[in-house]
């Protein structure tokens, strides 16, 4: 089974999470899981994914003006999977070691933000 955990602040600035099975999501967003799914797919076949958790992040991208040197803030979600292997081990992977873990794709966006806005009571 997976387990996906949606961490986020509400309004109030109180730290809120989220946990999902492939359950409890609804046909509507078995495509945008999926996405997140490929992502931890870069994992290698010696480690297994047994649960991920998914952030509401920030990274700087190229200005989209276009001139050199501009950068600018754009959201990003940010997975941390938590992965076994064989031999009983286990680790943790984050977007330090897959670069693809940090992802602003605009699915990726508006799936976390279904789990989290949606799943808010405090807003």
């Amino acid at each position: 089974m997976f387990i996906l955990t949606a961490i986020f602040s509400d309004r109030s600035g109180f730290i809120q999470s989220r946990r999902f099975t492939q359950d409890d999501i609804s046909t509507k967003w078995l495509e945008a899981f999926g996405e997140v799914v490929s992502v931890i797919a870069v994992l290698s076949d010696e480690w297994k994914a047994v649960q991920a958790w998914a952030r509401l992040g920030q990274i700087m991208v190229p200005g989209a003006d276009g001139e050199e040197g501009s950068m600018e803030t754009v959201e990003t979600i940010v997975l941390t999977v938590e992965a076994v292997n064989a031999r009983g081990g286990r680790r943790v992977f984050t977007s330090e070691d897959y670069a693809e873990f940090s992802t602003p794709a605009k699915a990726a966006m508006e799936f976390f933000n279904h789990f989290t806005k949606n799943n808010n009571n405090h807003e």
